[in-house]
């Protein structure tokens, strides 16, 4: 049985999610491993310690475990982190040797794992996968005014032409790494995100809204990180064009008032709007419960100015809910145009506005969109994703040892 080990530095799989620096990857890194363990591979999760609560090693499940690692203090923002990766590659080669540990392969995850991991996959000898989740250049590219450290740029160009693979979300990432970072194309595996189809599945509308105190109101749903890369401020503003707002109730979720600068920011410009009650900002919520909020939702809306896949998007639609996002990364092959939802081109609420107009006034269609988005939603399970990972691991596997990188 072939053990590989996942490096994810500040992704923890077991951390809350919602909050900063928390979200897609760390659902993702998750899913992943598990459904890697139930086909028979061992996957070590290697992770930082990023709380006093930490177990040292968390079983998640068959074959499957987080390993935490010290590098640097507690709650540690994730912008300094990249000084203690030294620190961070010489406890996971310690706790390897400590526990006789072998491993076939190496997939990282982030740029800051993609360091750990090619100097890992070096030393061991092994192949060496990586996944970006997010890059910088595309995100500077996004949005004006978005800061990002030249040695991410660097290590991310790096990274790319280190490792033996690396896997692209969507044909929008593909191209990126080819035309920012001259990846080579055949190096590049487009492998989309999948969906927990067994949590995240329809229920009654009217029973979810009940249970969230939300009878008789069109429900219009965000959930995510608030930051200004989400765009939560446009969604305000869309919201406060609506004719019959006072019919209308916005729903975001995520972040947690304490620490994040833009979720107060955001708060006091949904006063400035007007929208008073119209609006609740729930702060994180537990992954169980996220389906009833899904559920209860009339319109799911991701108005981000950047998103490698869109997690959340696919698991609105996967509990039938359409969709209204930005026309953007990977969000243009997860919404269906006019399908399971709209693509927004442009970066003003009027737009959302029409067509949040649109589905909340017309129950048929929300009806028949919020099927069809199940139905794509289905095609996209998280075992799928696992089973074409496999296939790339496998063909690393059999390559000559010659081939690998470091060898």
């Amino acid at each position: 049985m072939e053990r590989i080990a996942f490096i994810s530095v500040h992704g923890c799989p077991v951390a809350r999610l919602g909050e900063r620096d928390t979200g897609g990857m760390n659902v993702y890194v998750l899913q992943v491993a598990k459904e890697l363990g139930k086909r028979g591979v061992k996957v070590d999760i290697y992770t930082r310690h990023h709380d006093p609560a930490d177990h040292a090693i968390t079983e998640l499940g068959e074959h499957t475990r987080v390993i935490h690692v010290t590098a640097g203090p507690y709650g540690e923002p994730k912008d300094t982190l990249y000084q203690y990766l030294p620190q961070f590659l010489n406890n996971v080669k310690r706790f390897q040797v400590d526990h006789e540990l072998e491993y076939s392969l190496v997939h990282s995850h982030y740029w800051f794992s993609g360091w750990v991991g090619s100097l890992l996959a070096e030393g061991w000898h092994v192949s060496h996968v990586t996944t970006f989740h997010t890059l910088a250049e595309i995100k500077k590219q996004a949005r004006a005014g978005e800061q990002e450290p030249s040695i991410r740029s660097q290590g991310e160009w790096k990274i790319v032409h280190e490792a033996d693979r690396v896997i692209a979300f969507s044909r929008h990432e593909k191209d990126a790494l080819t035309r920012l970072y001259s990846a080579t194309p055949s190096k590049v595996e487009i492998i989309p995100c999948g969906v927990d189809l067994e949590l995240f599945k329809p229920s009654r509308k009217s029973s979810a809204k009940k249970q969230l105190g939300l009878q008789g109101k069109k429900v219009v749903l965000f959930v995510g990180r608030i930051e200004p890369l989400k765009a939560v401020d446009l969604l305000l503003r869309a919201v406060a064009l609506l004719e019959d707002r006072e019919k209308v109730h916005l729903l975001v979720v995520g972040g947690n008032p304490h620490r994040d600068r833009e979720l107060r920011r955001v708060k006091a410009l949904a006063v400035e709007l007007g929208l008073g009650e119209a609006v609740s900002f729930t702060g994180t919520v537990d992954q169980n419960q996220l389906p009833t909020y899904y559920s209860a939702a009339d319109v799911f809306v991701l108005p981000s100015y950047y998103e490698s896949f869109g997690l959340v998007a696919l698991e609105a639609m996967a509990c039938g809910t359409p969709v209204i996002a930005a026309r953007v990364g990977g969000l243009k092959d997860v919404v269906k145009e006019g399908l399971t939802g709209y693509l927004i081109p442009w970066r003003c609420p009027e737009p959302y506005a029409e067509r949040l107009e649109v589905l909340l006034s017309h129950e048929d269609l929300r009806s028949s969109m919020g099927q069809a988005a199940r139905k794509l939603a289905k095609e996209q399970g998280w075992g799928k994703v696992a089973e074409r990972l496999l296939g790339v691991y496998q063909e690393l596997l059999e390559r000559p040892q010659s081939a690998v990188v470091g060898a």
